[in-house]
């Protein structure tokens, strides 16, 4: 790596491959590069795990249990393997990885332009300037929160707030509380909120419903059994659509427990359906809930049978409990259709309608009409570019964190490939 200094007094200079972003996706390429001898540094905007240190709300807890906690030739060692870490408990652990790989992080580096380059690209910061041959993209998928345009007819009277944002109740007015989406992140904002003493009204659309546990074994357990985890991006009929559906429905708590709308109406949360728009002051629902909730509980049903059907080809009945169902998702006769966000009930809405990487800096074309990246599993529609921890990327355990082992080392390989190519082109065209 040769280096000079910039005008700030930061490094900077040339190197083979700049890896953006030292969360674990970042962190887990850099070990495979270290492993490949391929000189390379990791330019992070704050520090280490800054995404978990500074937006999350304060009672997160994984979604996956500690045994699933693993990188690159590091995985948990704790005493309660079916626990859920803490947000304190993940940055500890990410630190340590990135301690014990002897990662290249320049902390508090932000990435102000990738552009191509005649070497590759040109990758500048507000501390100097990368030229590099390839670069990777692990800046994340949740940097930027989708708020939809309705937003913009709120009445000002209603505060609104996304989870990045959001720390815990205390962060919202007193009284009623709308929270806006039914995935993962939803269901833990309104359970939480509703216990604060704030009424919540919990918007629902498309949702994955997902038990906690399954016949006395977690249900990742079954996941991995079953090879859906594994289940590759070209192995889907249609993975544009696989890589829009919802995060599942679920909770880490040390009780293990199961999260779900039946959990939330018992509580005392009211459902409405999907947010069709905000007009003349007031909220409109989709009448489609029933809909929704039936597809989600057909869904679930057709997973535990996969379950089952597992279960019975490998004799596995006879070791854990036996098959069971659940009760279908509870919807009253006639929910409600509107509400006057200008009355004073809702007090709140809360944005839990997903995020999406922010690529504002990327100057290279790259980005389809949508601003969405154009990728073959990882593998950027550009000469020596990868991307690193999106949903479903390679696989469906894509977005977990042991999901970057085995894309590390597929997209290493990659990348390895390509430099030999570029070498050998190189040599070639000096030769001639």
């Amino acid at each position: 790596m040769s280096t000079d200094r910039t005008s700030s007094g930061a490094k900077a200079g040339t190197v083979t491959t700049v890896v953006i972003g030292a969360g674990h996706a970042g962190l887990a390429m850099s070990r495979r590069l270290t492993e490949r001898a391929i000189d390379h540094v990791v330019l992070e905007r704050a520090e280490v795990a800054n995404s978990w240190r500074r937006e999350r709300w304060d009672s997160l807890r994984l979604l996956t249990p500690n045994w699933m906690s693993r990188l690159p030739g590091f995985r948990y060692r704790g005493t309660d393997p079916d626990g859920f870490m803490t947000m304190t408990e993940v940055i500890a652990f990410i630190e340590s990885y990135a301690a014990w790989i002897g990662a290249p992080v320049q902390n508090g580096t932000t990435v102000t332009s990738v552009c191509p380059d005649p070497y590759g690209y040109r990758v500048t910061t507000d501390r100097g300037t990368w030229r590099c041959r390839s670069v990777v993209l692990a800046s994340g998928a949740f940097n930027t929160p989708t708020v939809p345009a309705v937003a913009s007819a709120v009445p000002d009277s209603v505060r609104t707030i996304t989870p990045r944002e959001y720390r815990n109740p205390t962060d919202l007015e007193h009284g009623g509380v709308l929270v806006v989406g039914a995935s993962a992140t939803g269901l833990q904002l309104a359970e939480e909120i509703q216990r604060s003493g704030r009424p919540v009204t919990l918007s629902v659309g498309e949702h994955v419903r997902m038990p906690r546990l399954y016949r006395g074994l977690d249900v990742q357990r079954w996941m991995m059994a079953t090879g859906l985890l594994d289940e590759r991006y070209d192995q889907v009929d249609d993975i544009v659509r696989a890589r829009h559906v919802p995060s599942p429905q679920l909770v880490g708590t040390p009780a293990r427990t199961t999260l779900d709308l039946n959990t939330l109406t018992a509580s005392g949360v009211r459902l409405v359906g999907r947010l069709a728009g905000v007009r003349s002051g007031k909220a409109l629902f989709s009448g489609a809930l029933r809909n929704h909730c039936a597809m989600a509980d057909l869904k679930l049903g057709r997973m535990l049978d996969g379950f089952d059907a597992w279960a019975r080809a490998h004799d596995f009945d006879a070791a854990v409990d036996l098959p069971e169902r659940f009760e279908p998702t509870r919807v009253g006769a006639s929910p409600t259709l509107e509400l006057d966000l200008e009355r004073g009930e809702i007090r709140s809405i809360v944005w839990a309608t997903g995020f999406k990487p922010d690529y504002s800096w990327l100057h290279v074309p790259v980005l389809d009409r949508r601003g969405k990246l154009r990728h073959d599993g990882g593998v950027v529609d550009a000469p020596g570019m990868y991307v690193l921890g999106l949903g479903f990327m390679r696989r469906r355990k894509s977005s977990f964190m042991h999901g970057a082992e085995d894309d590390s080392n597929e997209l290493a390989c990659h990348l390895h490939a390509y430099l030999d190519s570029v070498t050998r082109h190189t040599m070639l065209a000096a030769a001639g």
